[in-house]
């Protein structure tokens, strides 16, 4: 089973466009985002997503696999909207958030980490004139994107413990130990590039 966000090699349509593009259409969703408001638009969008999936030749499994670890955030938003905004500016509001998140993960599961950094310093380099420094930029979006199945590795670790040892499921035992890790993992990444310089 693929980590979340982790790059999966293929020939599709989706996988042969250039970074760049996938990013500014990506850029695009999230500014046209804005406007989905009606539980028809959102599904209609939903649905181009999913169909985007099948098109890069993803099941509709693997999108719903990119949001399932937000389940309970959701949830809780969902309903929260529901008592403050009404039942359509909860769906609306959860149902963007979804698509979002879908449209990010295909980019990541489609395009190769380092041909998205290139993109990405490329674009920061204008930024030098105001002390930016595009390489620092790609090196923090790269350890970024790489953290995100490290942590997932290191939850499914903590889980597989716990339900070996019997433990009853406990948000505290589950969410102590994680942290930890996570915090343990940051800092020898921290050592190792202060090591070569990287302050």
């Amino acid at each position: 089973m693929n980590p979340l966000g982790l790059y999966v090699p293929g020939d599709s349509p989706i996988h042969r466009l250039p970074a760049w593009v996938k990013l500014i259409i990506l850029v695009l969703v999230g500014v046209s985002s804005v406007f989905l408001r009606q539980p028809l638009l959102v599904g209609a969008a939903l649905a181009v997503v999913i169909a985007c999936y099948a098109v890069a030749g993803f099941t509709p499994v693997m999108a719903v696999r990119q949001v399932w670890p937000m389940r309970w955030i959701l949830l809780f938003i969902l309903i929260f909207q529901w008592w403050a905004q009404g039942w359509q500016s909860a769906v609306g509001v959860v149902g963007v958030i979804a698509v979002l998140v879908m449209a990010a993960a295909l980019v990541t599961l489609t395009t190769r980490t380092s041909a998205l950094v290139s993109v990405i310093v490329t674009a920061c380099r204008p930024l030098r004139v105001f002390g930016v420094d595009p390489d620092r930029v790609g090196l923090v979006i790269a350890l970024a994107i790489r953290a995100v199945p490290i942590v997932t590795g290191f939850a499914a670790e903590i889980r597989d413990a716990q339900r070996a040892r019997g433990a009853r499921p406990s948000p505290r035992a589950y969410a102590a130990p994680l942290i930890v890790r996570s915090l343990r993992h940051a800092d020898a990444v921290g050592e190792a590039l202060a090591a070569r310089g990287l302050d």
